[in-house]
């Protein structure tokens, strides 16, 4: 492919760490910086697994050689058979306990040759479906740090409770932390888009559209948050950082 049409593992995770540096420069006392951390550490599994198939490769030819031996076997035994009855001319009992052992063989064989051809891609599937469920959980880590995070509370006539949490942010503090989250979410998206380039299993694409969909949903709730911040409104929330 060529450039920019690929997502690649290394930018996302390069990105991931980027983000994770800004956060605890700008928060160092909060644990958004750890979830950031974490992110980082799914990223670059993510990036690892880019990086270097051999297991599952080696796997796949493995299962090939064994699938070639069982093929070949069966070959041979079937020829060896029907060498051995012609040569004997075998009464019509003999046929049919040969055909009967002989249909018994095809259908072992074939069941381990599926068997096999399919153990790779489903050792991968479950691989993949589990780290894509570490980022699903992840987003919702996420989406937990910014509920408390409420523009409301920054109005002049806003009145806490004894249950009100506080945040203890300044309007622009809270513009960055909610961008910040905001920008975790999208991130938790791309390292699952990523394993969209490596596979076209139905089930892996199926869970990243679903994780897609979540950290959708959960930023577009952020953005609405942004948009009510006093003095922040809809502009960036983030200058220089």
């Amino acid at each position: 492919m060529m450039p920019y049409e690929r997502l690649e593992a290394d930018a996302v995770l390069a990105t991931a760490q980027r983000l994770q540096a800004r956060i605890e420069a700008r928060f160092p006392q909060r644990n958004l910086g750890r979830v950031a951390e974490r992110l980082v550490a799914v990223a670059s599994d993510v990036e690892r697994a880019a990086a270097r198939s051999v297991p599952i490769r080696v796997l796949r030819v493995a299962g090939l050689v064994v699938i070639g031996i069982l093929v070949a076997g069966s070959i041979t035994s079937l020829v060896a058979v029907l060498v051995e009855l012609v040569r004997t001319s075998g009464s019509a009992l003999a046929w049919l306990s040969a055909l009967e052992t002989i249909i018994n063989d095809v259908v072992y064989v074939g069941i381990a040759v599926i068997f096999l051809w399919l153990l790779p891609g489903h050792l991968e599937r479950r691989r993949i479906l589990g780290e894509l469920h570490r980022l699903r959980s992840l987003a919702h880590v996420i989406d937990m740090h910014q509920l408390t995070k409420d523009p409301e509370r920054l109005a002049a006539a806003f009145r806490p409770t004894a249950e009100t949490v506080e945040v203890g942010l300044s309007p622009i503090e809270m513009a960055n932390y909610l961008d910040y989250c905001s920008e975790l979410l999208s991130l938790v998206a791309k390292t699952a888009a990523v394993y969209a380039e490596r596979s076209t299993d139905p089930a892996v694409l199926a869970t990243i559209s679903d994780v897609e969909n979540l950290t959708t949903g959960m930023a577009r709730k952020i953005w609405q948050k942004l948009g009510l911040v006093p003095g922040v409104g809809s502009r960036p929330a983030n200058p220089a950082d």
